[in-house]
């Protein structure tokens, strides 16, 4: 009898801490009013005791946010030769250990780029060269879904709801909807976790949709196309970069999606428009002319 294969999976280790801290604040009338305010911390990250990177985190998924970070930079291309991933606060660090190194570590640590997300994303190496080789599928997708999904995602934000402060992630389906939501300080920190949450449960991309609350920059873009995800949804605006290389891999690319509007900046013939709107009232004339004339 052939033997079966076992995944060796990292031993995850991590202690829950607390993403809103309760605050007295004063309002416009100088009265005292209670509320929530979002705990950012740092996170250093160790891989077999070289440091890395520092990462601003709230720190409620830290060692899928450390998984998708390794995937998403390209520094470890099997999760196997991932032997454990040891979070500690006291420390503010996170160590990972191999389970026999990383070939070619400072080359690709040689090459350092600070993006645009909030708290400083970093890109490692020249992940255009990557984005070469990807082939992604171009799925049609009902404008209904779109609603759907939109709807969906209003029940969600939680921390941003108590808090502010903090984006917010989805990764969904149209046939499941959404399937995880994690929110973080960063945006590129929200969409890292839920790579690493795709990695070690075996998450292929080709039939899902990501949302992100933030703006669809380059870094948003490539990160998405790299976890093989064909559509990307948001409801802030695009930069030119971003669409450049949604137009280069092959990503859908919707922006400004809140309630019933959308912009399809890229893809738009992949959507099946079967629940358009109904048309807009006028809206009454507005006579521009000073008083004057």
């Amino acid at each position: 009898m052939p033997s079966v294969h076992k995944r060796r999976l990292p031993e995850l280790t991590n202690a829950g801490l607390k993403a809103t801290a309760n605050v007295v604040a004063r309002n416009e009338f100088g009265e005292p009013v209670e509320g929530a305010i979002a705990v950012e911390r740092a996170l250093t990250i160790y891989l077999d005791k070289r440091e890395i990177v520092t990462l601003m985190t709230l720190g409620n998924h830290p060692e899928l946010l450390i998984l998708g970070w390794l995937r998403n930079q390209r520094m470890i291309d099997d999760i196997e030769a991932i032997k454990v991933i040891q979070v500690d606060w006291e420390t503010e660090s996170v160590a990972i250990v191999t389970r026999g190194g990383i070939d070619n570590l400072d080359v690709k640590l040689e090459r350092k780029t600070v993006t645009t997300g909030c708290g400083q994303g970093t890109v490692f190496g020249d992940l255009m060269e990557d984005l070469d080789e990807i082939a992604l599928q171009q799925p049609v997708l009902r404008q209904s879904s779109i609603y759907a999904l939109l709807n969906s995602l209003n029940e969600h934000n939680e921390i941003y709801k108590n808090a502010g402060a903090v984006h917010g992630c989805a990764l969904c389906s149209e046939q499941s909807g959404i399937e995880q939501f994690i929110e973080d300080v960063g945006r590129h920190n929200a969409v890292d976790a839920i790579a690493g949450h795709m990695w070690l449960n075996d998450i292929e991309g080709d039939d899902k949709l990501f949302y992100t609350t933030g703006r669809l920059t380059s870094e948003m873009v490539i990160k998405v196309a790299l976890m093989g995800i064909p559509v990307l949804l948001s409801r802030s605006g695009i930069t030119a970069m971003g669409l450049e290389i949604a137009q280069k891999v092959g990503v859908t690319l919707i922006a400004r999606a809140k309630g019933r509007h959308f912009l399809v900046y890229h893809g738009g013939e992949l959507i099946e428009y079967d629940q358009i709107p109904p048309a807009r009232p006028q809206r009454p004339h507005r006579d521009t002319r000073s008083s004057a004339d």
